[in-house]
């Protein structure tokens, strides 16, 4: 993997292996007509310099609100606590000014709908050049020539022609694309990808997916990715982050939870999911997860699983468990009393032993 990385301004550069963003206990509540809504809840994660981290989870998990809780993109509405370090800065709880700075210099993030994003009535070179003028300085002639070369760089052909178009000229696959190179524009330290492939068909997936790689190998680009597709985070990721209920259950090397999937949850999600030559069997069709997302209104002092999971005891319904390494040094961590591969009588490693 390709760690060289650039600096913007005087943004400084991670020393090696030191996360370039840090959220510890992050929790999110709204106050809404029906009380108040736990949508993430002591959220962990941390992300390297040129490392691709995905955040994967049913809708409604919290990974969107996690994502953006990042750079102060949430309403008033929300309360926010925890703590959201770049670089060793504090974010959270900083002054509004501070914030619209790091927002698309330092943190820049690409929707999944561009066309909601995307100014109908400007061209697309228009959009990406007022973004190197805002942040950059740089002048009308200058961002106009860098707006040809972002595109470029993101795989737009004849992006000398496509400057001049509309959003509404342009294929779904380049629109995202324009959102990607306005994102990169200003060279920031951490892409946050939102459901970056939504919508569209697999073969314009895999080059939306190409050009996330690419930014990381040849900027050292930290990209976090926000999804429910377990094929991109196969695909793209180097390790992966599972979220239920607004917490984090799992979190390892993407190769590590595809093949040994500690959670049952997590295992859940892999057996709901396609993969090549299953149906082979009768018995080798996807299976469902029985049992419906429980309720945000409150977050239980217990697994949130509990309801739906085939290893549950009252001890999972009457205590959280925390995350956990299973084994000291794996970086493979799971919250759950019962892991998948444990002996019955077997604790997680933070709890006691069952009577």
């Amino acid at each position: 993997m390709t760690t060289a990385t650039t600096t913007t301004g005087d943004r400084p550069a991670p020393a090696d292996g030191e996360p370039v963003l840090e959220v510890r206990d992050l929790s999110v509540t709204f106050t809404t007509e029906g009380g108040t809504v736990s949508a993430v809840d002591g959220v962990d994660l941390t992300l390297g310099r040129g490392e691709i981290v995905g955040v994967v989870g049913e809708s409604g998990c919290g990974k969107s609100v996690t994502a953006m809780s990042l750079a102060g993109l949430l309403p008033r509405s929300a309360e926010v606590t925890g703590s959201v370090e770049l670089l060793g800065r504090q974010l959270r709880g900083a002054p509004p000014a501070q914030l619209r700075a790091v927002r698309g210099n330092e943190i820049a993030y690409i929707f999944q709908e561009p066309m909601s994003s995307l100014n109908p009535v400007l061209t697309v070179g228009r959009q990406v050049s007022e973004v190197l003028q805002v942040h950059e300085r740089m002048s009308r002639a200058r961002a106009r020539e860098r707006a040809v070369e972002l595109l470029r760089l993101v795989g737009i052909p004849s992006p000398e022609r496509r400057v001049r178009q509309y959003p509404h000229e342009l294929s779904g696959g380049m629109r995202q694309r324009v959102m990607i190179a306005m994102a990169v524009a200003c060279d920031p330290t951490v892409l946050v990808a939102d459901e970056p492939t939504t919508a569209l068909d697999v073969t314009v997936q895999a080059g939306i997916l190409d050009v996330l790689r690419g930014l990381r190998d040849r900027l050292g680009t930290s990209i976090l990715v926000i999804t429910h597709d377990l094929g991109v985070i196969a695909d793209v990721a180097d390790r992966v982050v599972v979220m239920y209920a607004g917490r984090v259950v799992e979190r390892a090397g993407v190769e590590e939870l595809f093949v040994h999937p500690r959670h049952h949850y997590a295992a859940g999600l892999l057996s709901a999911s396609p993969t090549p030559g299953r149906y082979a069997a009768a018995d080798d069709r996807l299976q469902e997860i029985p049992g419906l997302v429980p309720t945000l209104a409150e977050q239980p002092d217990a697994c949130t699983f509990a309801d739906r999971c085939p290893a549950a005891t009252d001890r999972c319904r009457s205590a959280a468990p925390p995350l956990a390494e299973l084994d000291p040094g794996s970086g493979h961590e799971v919250a759950c009393w019962h892991p998948r591969g444990s002996t019955p009588t077997t604790d997680h490693p933070a709890g006691e032993e069952d009577a």
